[in-house]
């Protein structure tokens, strides 16, 4: 027979094709373990019904079959088994947290007497102080329906007692409110997830019910407290300020310039205790440790200095933790961290894609519902994209320049650039807005937090005791000052920010999942997926559009798309609305411009009638009845209107804010409690 007559070999399935996919994955399981159970902890905020416990029990039981499945078969049907598995893992460990932090939330608005102890003091946006209490009893309440922690602002800051302090005092409480529009920031959930069932506002002073309790976690805010104060006293102004924001997570006396300077040249991160500062703390304790136990030949030659400058970064990091005040971010940074000093520890590499998968397993372990937060998006796709960055240059035949000198400015530039593209998309969907020159920034700002401000605020505070800090924090001022001239400066150059539109939430889960899958591919075909799937998210985000018609859900305050920028049916009050409208199209504009605007808007449209106070609801049912289309109230409807479509206020409270997009095919009506679904924070 001859050659050509045998047929050629079929090409592989492309089950087949999977099947060797995973079989290749098998010595890199945990990254991929890692997107699985993000993935799950996703599907289940994503849930449009809270799952019951019939729900809860065959998912459980389904998991436990994959998990068997893959023990049994060991082969890489197996390994998609398990991954199955592991999916099913996220879901439960999100429903379960959620049952773990459910409380009673405030179903109407309340105003009588409070009384807790403080456990929080910090600011609202408006600078105003603003106190978390726990231990709550308000009037007429029984202890089961008592909101677990209320969050009250203040008139004035005179007079606050130390946290610890049980205080009463006269407020006004209202439950969490809830998306400003369909598909938007959840501040229910986020309450949800900090036990918050109300928050309010008192105009009256405190008064002290009973003095502080002993305790480690009040001693720690004592503790906080007295370093911030002393680090003001010790660095007047606003280097001061900074001082303590990074030293104790305390931002209440920044001021609105320093604010706005610090996010539009993309620095505000340098505020925000997470892994930046916690890598910078470790990194010098590590290398001083290592560094000073080079000195002496006869130890460093014999013993593991590397493991014993990785067991002595531990416990700063443990301090730092507790004294930034313990947030989510900062727990997640101690998280990467302790992950990294243990795998030293036990003779791996500190920085491997195996070590941030670990890290981020852990943090969705511990708190599942940060996955839906900017700072654990951002957070991992910086640290992933850097990882896998430097350890890109390691293999290559450029490896030498990251040597010496050249090396350090090398890794500088690298780090700059590859964090800032891994995390822009990221932040422009969050905060709507682009810094032009945040790499500039970040080049010129970065070396001198890592070089002066994060070691010589460390050696202050350990000189503190002996009353040697006077110098090391005035060498970290200077480099404090720096920091704030280079925010400054980038911030007023010609078009330093650039405003970017909010897109249709189903942006955000494709380009999380492109990012998941670049990180834990190991081949051509795995990372051309990912590839593949962020394309799709850019093509998703570039058809987006804003809504013709929002409507707030107190039904006061409307925005209508016209040509010239959204307009705006009031120019004050409701300000949050306003601005979150605003913000999320794009539109650098103030609610003032955004009303004053002309009301142009297509003759296909209904006619809209909205009424801004309780006062003008006649007219605008009487205009209604003239002309039949949208009547939106503030209030509720008295007589029926037949022929208009109402949104009053009985209607608002169950579809909470409303969207509408016009089309030949009719209004589409898109309402928050639709994209929140039946869950346990979104109540009416």
């Amino acid at each position: 027979m001859h050659p050509s007559d045998v047929a050629p070999p079929a090409p592989p399935s492309l089950w087949l094709r999977a099947v060797e996919l995973c079989h290749g994955l098998r010595g890199h399981r945990l990254p991929w373990a890692a997107l699985a159970f993000g993935t799950g902890v996703g599907l289940y905020f994503a849930l449009p019904v809270e799952p019951g416990p019939g729900t809860v029990a065959a998912l459980s039981a389904s998991a436990l079959a994959l998990v068997l499945l893959g023990w049994l078969t060991r082969a890489s049907v197996g390994l998609l088994a398990l991954m199955a598995a592991v999916v099913l893992a996220g879901v439960l460990v999100a429903q379960f947290r959620t049952q773990m932090v459910a409380g009673p939330v405030l179903s109407f608005r309340y105003y009588g007497a409070v009384e807790g102890r403080i456990v929080m003091i910090d600011r609202s946006a408006s600078g105003a102080p603003r106190l978390t209490l726990d231990q709550v009893r308000l009037d007429r309440f029984a202890p089961d329906e008592t909101p677990r922690r209320v969050r009250i602002s203040l008139q004035s800051d005179s007079a606050i007692p130390k946290p610890g302090t049980r205080v009463m005092t006269t407020a006004h409480l209202s439950p969490p409110s809830g998306p400003t529009e369909p598909g938007g920031f959840d501040f229910q959930r986020h309450a949800f997830f900090l036990q918050l069932g109300a928050v309010g506002y008192s105009r009256v002073p405190l008064l002290r019910a009973e003095a502080p309790t002993p305790s480690l976690a009040m001693w720690v805010e004592q503790v906080r407290k007295f370093i911030g104060d002393g680090l003001r006293a010790r660095m007047p102004g606003q280097v001061g300020e900074v001082a303590a924001a990074i030293t104790t997570g305390d931002r209440a006396g920044l001021s609105d310039d320093v604010t706005v300077d610090l996010r539009a040249s993309n620095l505000a991160h340098l505020l925000a205790i997470s892994g930046l500062h916690m890598g910078l703390l470790v990194g010098f304790v590590f290398w001083s440790v290592r560094g000073g136990l080079a000195l002496f030949p006869r130890i460093a030659l014999v013993h593991p200095t590397r493991a014993w400058a990785a067991a002595t970064a531990l416990p700063f990091a443990t301090a730092y933790l507790f004294l930034s005040g313990g947030s989510v971010a900062t727990q997640r940074a101690f998280v990467m961290a302790a992950v990294m000093l243990g795998a030293i520890l036990i003779g791996r590499r500190a920085l491997s894609i195996r070590s941030v998968a670990m890290a981020a397993i852990l943090i969705l372990l511990w708190h599942p519902e940060s996955l839906v937060g900017p700072g654990f998006q951002m957070s991992f796709a910086a640290t992933g994209a850097l990882v896998l960055a430097f350890g890109a240059i390691a293999r290559s035949d450029r490896a030498h320049w990251m040597r010496g000198w050249r090396g350090a400015v090398m890794a500088l530039l690298v780090s700059s650039i590859v964090a800032g593209l891994a995390t822009a998309p990221i932040a422009a969907l969050h905060f709507n807005r682009l810094g032009q020159f945040g790499v500039l920034a970040n080049v010129l700002a970065v070396p001198m937090m890592g070089i002066l401000v994060m070691p010589l605020l460390l050696v202050g505070l350990l000189l503190w005791p002996i009353g040697l800090e006077t110098i090391p924090l005035k060498v970290a001022g200077w480099g404090i000052e720096w920091i704030l001239w280079v925010a400054d400066f980038v911030a007023e150059l010609p078009g330093a920010v650039t405003t970017v539109p909010a897109p249709v939430w189903q942006v955000l889960p494709l380009l999380g999942l492109a990012l998941g899958v670049l990180g834990a591919a190991r081949s051509h075909v795995g990372r051309g997926i990912g590839v593949a799937v962020m394309g799709a998210a850019f093509v998703v985000w570039a058809q987006s559009d804003r809504p013709d018609l929002l409507i707030s859900d107190d039904g006061r305050l409307i925005g209508v798309a016209t040509p010239e920028g959204r307009w705006l049916n009031r120019d004050s009050g409701v300000g949050y609305v306003a601005g979150a409208w605003l913000e999320n199209d794009g539109d650098p504009g103030s609610q003032p411009l955004a009303a004053a605007r002309d009301q142009l808007w297509p003759v296909a449209w209904p006619p809209i009638h909205a009424a801004a106070t309780p006062g003008q609801a006649e007219r605008a049912v009487e205009a209604c009845r003239r002309a039949p289309g949208l009547l939106i109230l503030p209030d509720k409807l008295g007589a029926p209107v037949p022929s208009c479509d109402v949104y009053d206020i009985d209607r608002l409270r169950q579809t909470g804010a409303v969207a509408i997009r016009f089309s030949d095919m009719g209004p589409q009506v898109v309402t928050a409690r639709e994209m929140q679904g039946q869950r346990p924070w979104s109540t009416p």
